[in-house]
Formats: structure tokens, sequence, C-alpha cells
């Protein structure tokens, strides 16, 4: 939504939405849309009852790809070990930059918040912590431009009276078992005992007690410019069952990668696809094609298979993602292409070149809303 909004500055503080009319789904909606009782993925239709006087706008094509690379550029500026987790996500080592003390690495952090909006037009939020746990935790405390920090020895301090669900692993169903047995704050973990505890996680209930302590000692992983992958993911504020809807997020994931891999120089030759359900469990398939490619045509046609492939249970959804690896540099020499695939690959440096304003100029048709 903030992308969006980036460009139609004139909609910020009103009730506003991108998605599809009628048969469509609301894939993001501003924070005043969502005071009125609308979601993501509700049905368009559902949300103007809601909210009669909703604003729908058309997801931009190849948008939030870019503007996600250039706010991880900007991050890369305050420290070169980055991690890009997803498209809006992401984690920053500041620690080996040696700057001075916690007032100096906050005010640092906040030049960078500010920096990103003001030369991209959206907000972010950041946590400042000794870790990727509290510090992702710590991002989410104040949306939709927070800055939280966690100041060292205070992350047990800082989860205690959070609600249950803020750790990793807390999906809907066991929120719901754990709170029907009066553990409802990261604090109550340590007033139960350690068979009540197995009792409700399992195996893993020491794992609950060392994340409720703030304790996390994942480093930052480096992605570097010769990336042997590229991936994009999305994660549904309400789990989704339909599969067009499914379909066409992929699609659109697709697009914007291969824009990327494109401009990179490179080609793609495996395609895998991974849902996960409300429960956390996930499920992946893929396919290689004969030959890599840099164009979305042959990745297409295999969206679907794959997506009722990995989906077998067919329940709700609360994340899809697309990943390319295989990953190959363009050859030099084009003579190697037939002389469909080259008119294919001019064309689409031609789109790619068209959409490059903050307004992308050309939509593909599985972008647009579905009809009826």
């Amino acid at each position: 939504m903030s992308c969006e909004l980036a460009l139609k500055p004139e909609l910020r503080g009103t009730k506003c939405a991108v998605g599809g009319r009628e048969r469509g789904i609301i894939s993001s909606a501003s924070y005043e849309a969502r005071a009125c009782g609308v979601y993501t993925p509700m049905a368009t239709k559902l949300a103007l009852q809601v909210c009669p006087d909703l604003i729908l706008l058309p997801h931009t094509s190849g948008l939030y790809g870019k503007v996600s690379r250039q706010m991880f550029d900007l991050c890369e500026t305050l420290t070169p070990l980055v991690q890009r987790k997803s498209i809006d996500e992401g984690y920053l080592d500041i620690e080996p930059c040696r700057y001075g003390g916690v007032a100096e690495i906050t005010q640092r952090v906040r030049g960078l918040q500010e920096r990103i909006t003001a030369e991209l037009g959206i907000n972010a939020s950041f946590g400042v912590a000794t870790n990727k746990l509290v510090a992702a935790i710590a991002s989410k405390a104040r949306k939709p431009k927070g800055f939280t920090v966690v100041l060292p020895g205070d992350e047990a301090a800082f989860l205690a009276p959070l609600p249950i669900n803020v750790l990793p692993g807390i999906g809907k169903k066991s929120e719901e078992r754990v709170r029907a047995a009066g553990i409802n704050v990261v604090g109550d973990l340590f007033t139960r005992g350690e068979d009540e505890l197995e009792a409700h996680f399992g195996s893993s209930w020491a794992d609950m007690l060392t994340m409720a302590r703030g304790e996390d000692d994942r480093a930052v992983e480096i992605e570097h410019d010769d990336a042997k992958s590229y991936s994009q993911q999305e994660t549904f504020a309400c789990d989704i069952r339909d599969f067009s809807e499914i379909e066409r997020i992929a699609k659109r994931m697709i697009d914007e990668l291969l824009c990327t891999i494109r401009a990179d120089g490179k080609r793609a030759k495996t395609l895998t696809v991974k849902v996960r359900y409300p429960g956390m469990e996930n499920s992946t398939c893929g396919q290689s094609l004969a030959t890599a490619t840099d164009l979305e045509a042959p990745f297409y046609a295999l969206v679907a298979p794959l997506l009722r492939a990995a989906w077998k249970q067919r329940r709700p959804l609360r994340l899809v993602s697309v990943r390319f690896s295989g990953i190959e540099d363009q050859p030099a020499q084009l003579e190697m292409f037939s002389e469909a695939t080259e008119k294919r690959r001019r064309l689409a440096a031609v789109l790619d070149q068209l959409n490059q304003g903050k307004q992308p100029a050309v939509q593909r048709g599985h972008q647009l809303p579905p009809a009826h």
C-alpha cells in the first residue's frame, strides 16, 4: 500500500485499497480502510459493503520489486551486512561497522528511516536490538512508521508483556489452545512447569522459553551480487484458499523477479513454488526447463501444476512464494536463440524500459482484475 500511496500522495489519509473490482480480492489496504473492517485477502465485493466509500486502486506491475530494491540499496549505505528476508522485510548488522554507542546507532538508523521516506515516499518501521528475533518483533511494535529501541539486557522485559503470538511458531490454532490455558502474554511462559509447557508445545518447549528470554544467535545472512537464486514471497493478513488468486499472485511475482533477472544479465532454469499453511507447515514443488531463459511465458505454464502439486491439502494458505534457481549468465552471443525467441526478448526489454518509471505503462493480462 505504501508504494501505491507514494505514487498517489493525494490519497494519504483516505480509505483506499489495492484490489480488483467485483470478483477480485483486496491485496493491501490503508490503515484508514483497515479501521473500517477491510483486510487482506477480503473479497472486493465484501470490502465495498463494509466500506462503501473505499477507493480501489489497481496493482502497479513491477513497482513493488523496484521499490524494494531501492529500499535495500539505501540500507546498504548504512552497513554492507544486509539480509533481504522478503520484498519488504530484512535485517541489518551494524556491529561490524564500529559505530559509537546506542545513541549514535539510533541516530544513524533514524536517519536511514527518514531517508527512505524522503527519497522513496514510503514508511518503514525499524526495530533496533541485539539480535534478529527481538529486532523483528520491535519493528512491528509501532507501525506504520515505528522506531523501537531495545537496549542490551532488556530483551526479556520488552517481550514479557507482549501477546503470546508475537513469538515465531505460534499460529492461530496454537494461540487459541494456549490462551485457553491462560497463557496470554510471553511472560506467562515462565509461570508454567516443564511438563505443562511440553504438553502445549511438544519437544520445542525449551526453544519457546529461549525465545521468550529474547535470545537468538542467528547471524545476518548476506546475499551477494552473484546470487544463486531469486525469490519473492507474500504473506497474507488473512488465510486465503482461492486458487486463481494465488496463481495470479505467483505470476505477478514471476514478472517482478524476471525483470530483475534480465537487469542482472542472468537467466533462470528452475522455478520452485512454496506454500505455507496457517500452522506454519510448508510444502514445496519445483520443475526445471530444458534450457535456462529470462522470459516469462515458459514459467507461466509451470505455475498451475506446481501450485497444485505443492498445495495438496487445499487448506487455506498463509503464504505463497516463488523462487528461481539454476541461474546462468546471459550469453554474449545470441545466435543460439531462435528468431521468435529473440523477438520476445526484445519485446521484454521494451516492456522493462516502459515500466521503469514510478507509474509503469504496461500491464499483463493476469495483472488485471478478474472478469465476470
